[in-house]
């Protein structure tokens, strides 16, 4: 266990072996494979990509949205617990497409660490250099996993060099690889000082490895060959006199990152990335509030909506919010205030996942993340209390960068329409604005590829076909300030008003000449790109 500040109360063993993190990388760096290697070392499942029900046995365990499963991508955040080595993990998977991020930047505010997935070909990409950005800004914990060594990789230091300059963090090496590509033998773990060797016979078997104590230990020559065993040694050497020791402080404050080498499709290296976040991972930490920093250890249960997930299973029109707890024990069946609404609100069906699977749980700890079955009474940022009125901040909304009209191919089917986008709105897959003049409405969203997963999911969960088309504006701005002034804003530019799906007043703009022209002729209004999401 962690070592808990003087004035920290110690947290109870249930809550302290909790592990939240989320698994972040650019596309096709590996996450999906490492992901459900995850699950199979967890003892979630018995084969990586197979499902144990029946059905199509090679679907992936981690995207179950038809889309991902044609594309191979990730595209929604699903969330996972399993237990691994006497700790719960609660892994967080984000989508991996940068059309998404920012319901990867939601996904990162209910973790309390994160598992960085490098290629080791590729190195550090601009996905990876932008989500590592949100880690910074929370000054998350982060462990680096180097994937992909049994193809051609780079040299090791060049690797660790290209993190530590373009994300200015400290990198200490927890295991130095043996070889690369083909020559790929497995790789020397500096913080046990052992040998673990990859077997590639079977890549859905747990590996077994082959422990040997010390560099200096004879039956190394057994298993590696002379010129690899010399070069090992001889890096190994270099690397301990250039790169810094492994220091946990600096893991836990964010200013430091282990990493690990590997090949997650041979399930190679990937327990010695779960020992590492079970070892030296952080437990459940404090969170923000508007009023105070709520710690884990408190009894009363608090706990936020960072993400709400429409239609999961499509035969039933559910919504599913995933809930973070903050702090306290959570038990089936209990009454927690709804703070937005102001109103109690019985838990008595919350489900824990694994992947599309999901079971009832009894009960639940801080650091935990249920999903709440709802009917559109939860939404992202919406705060569950024990009755205290608390709002969790730091939850964002950013401005759309896209934006296009959305039509019904069928014009009577207006009102489903409407009806469709809303909840896409709540469950913060995209902005939906309703102009003040004219029909339609206004969708806004980060990425391009948002657009074609909206409109599949329109037709497959709805039966609507619809159609994306130009819009005159290119961007939205929120518009805050005082209330009259904010009426004089909105009566001089109502061709651009309009407001979104929790009523606010947006700006819709053509050009960046309109946002410099009305903040010239309006002081008094702010427009802003991003909207907290406390409602």
């Amino acid at each position: 266990m962690l070592d808990t500040p003087k004035n920290r109360p110690s947290l109870p063993p249930e809550i302290a072996r909790r592990r939240t993190f989320a698994i972040i990388s650019h596309p096709d760096a590996g996450k999906t494979t490492l992901t459900e290697k995850f699950l199979l070392f967890g003892g979630a499942i018995q084969m990586a990509g197979q499902v144990r029900a029946k059905g199509e046995a090679r679907r992936t365990r981690s995207d179950f949205m038809q889309m991902e499963k044609d594309r191979g991508i990730s595209v929604s955040a699903s969330a996972m617990s399993f237990d691994f080595d006497g700790h719960r993990f609660n892994l967080v998977d984000t989508p991996g497409h940068s059309d998404f991020s920012e319901d990867t930047y939601r996904t990162l505010t209910a973790v309390d660490a994160a598992i960085m997935v490098i290629d080791g070909a590729k190195g550090v990409e601009s996905q990876t250099r932008k989500l590592f950005e949100v880690c910074r800004l929370r000054d998350l914990p982060i462990l680096t996993f180097c994937n992909k060594m049994d193809r051609e990789a780079r040299d090791t230091f060049e690797i660790i060099d290209e993190i530590q300059e373009n994300l200015a963090i400290d990198v200490t090496p927890a295991s130095w690889p043996i070889g690369q590509g083909r020559e790929f033998l497995g790789c020397y773990d500096l913080l046990h000082d052992r040998l673990e060797l990859m077997d590639r016979a079977d890549r859905n078997r747990v590996a077994e490895s082959i422990r040997i104590e010390g560099l200096d230990d004879p039956r190394l020559a057994e298993h590696v060959p002379a010129e690899l065993l010399e070069k090992l040694r001889e890096e190994l050497d270099m690397a301990r006199g250039l790169l810094p020791v492994f220091d946990r402080e600096a893991v836990l404050n964010g200013s430091m990152t282990p990493i690990w080498f590997g090949s997650a499709i041979n399930s190679f290296g990937v327990q010695e990335l779960m020992r590492g976040m079970a070892e030296y991972g952080p437990p459940p930490q404090m969170l923000p509030t508007d009023k105070r920093p709520v710690g884990p250890e408190e009894e009363t249960v608090t706990g936020f909506v960072f993400k709400v997930q429409a239609n999961m299973d499509p035969k039933h029109r559910d919504r599913v919010a995933f809930l973070r707890l903050a702090s306290g024990h959570f038990l089936r069946g209990m009454k927690l205030t709804h703070v937005r609404a102001g109103k109690p609100m019985a838990i008595s069906n919350p489900v824990l996942f694994l992947a599309s699977d999901r079971e009832l749980t009894e009960e639940a700890w801080a650091g935990d993340i249920i999903g709440i079955p709802n009917h559109g009474q939860l939404r992202i940022g919406d705060t569950l209390t024990e009755g205290e009125a608390l709002r969790f901040t730091g939850i964002p909304s950013f401005a759309p960068e896209l934006l296009r009209t959305c039509r019904a191919g069928d014009p009577m089917k207006a009102k489903h329409l409407e009806k469709a986008l809303t909840q896409f709105a709540e469950e913060g897959a995209a902005k939906v604005f309703k102009p003040t003049f004219g029909s339609g409405f206004i969708v806004g969203v980060v990425g391009a590829l948002q657009f074609e997963v909206l409109a599949s999911r329109i037709e497959l969960e709805y039966g609507l076909p619809v159609r994306f088309e130009a819009s005159q504006f290119t961007s939205a701005r929120w518009v805050v300030g005082a209330k009259a002034k904010v009426e004089a804003f909105v009566a001089a530019n109502k061709a651009h008003i309009a407001t979104d799906h929790d009523g606010d007043m947006v700006y819709l703009t053509r050009l960046q000449w309109d946002i410099d022209r009305a903040i010239r002729d309006y002081p008094d209004v702010q427009l802003t790109a991003t909207k907290e999401m406390m409602v």
